[in-house]
């Protein structure tokens, strides 16, 4: 009998998500501009460059990006960082960074009836409350060219 409020309940979670995430920002900026103002994204900044990135993210899109936080990249063991930032581990480090681009545009709302999304590294990732194992503590940042969710973990595919 409880069980069939669960999507009820989830849907208000993501709603709740929705309603304390940071107000959509000025749309005429891009993922990687938004991203960039915003403070807590440092490390994949400077990913995004090493991987030679930062233009497909300033492209038309739309996308949608699962940004993990500077906090999420340093819970990462000792050296990874640093190794991945490497000229010659450039190859692991885009697939890692693919692994948090989705083609097109999911918004929280979508996120309950979504059960996978093909990441653009072409696997698929599990979507849902939660992204792969990373919980999503910000959702729809807007961007000219996409949607941003904040999530707490570096996910690796």
């Amino acid at each position: 009998m409880k069980l069939r409020f669960l999507p009820a309940i989830a849907m208000a979670f993501v709603m709740l998500i929705a309603a304390f995430s940071p107000a959509p920002r000025n749309t005429d900026k891009d993922i990687v501009q938004v991203a960039v103002e915003a403070g807590q994204f440092n490390t994949l900044a400077a990913a995004l460059q090493a991987a030679d990135l930062v233009e497909t993210l300033k492209s038309d899109g739309p996308f949608t990006v699962f940004a993990p936080t500077d906090e999420a990249f340093a819970a990462l063991p000792e050296g990874t960082v640093e190794m991945l930032l490497m000229p010659e581990n450039k190859d692991k480090l885009v697939s890692i960074l693919t692994y948090h681009v989705v083609p097109g545009k999911i918004m929280a709302g979508d996120l309950l009836s979504t059960m996978s999304a093909t990441t653009v590294n072409g696997k698929d990732a599990p979507i849902g409350l939660r992204v792969g194992d990373a919980n999503v503590i910000a959702a729809d940042v807007a961007a000219s060219n996409g949607v941003i969710h904040v999530i707490d973990t570096v996910l690796l595919p």
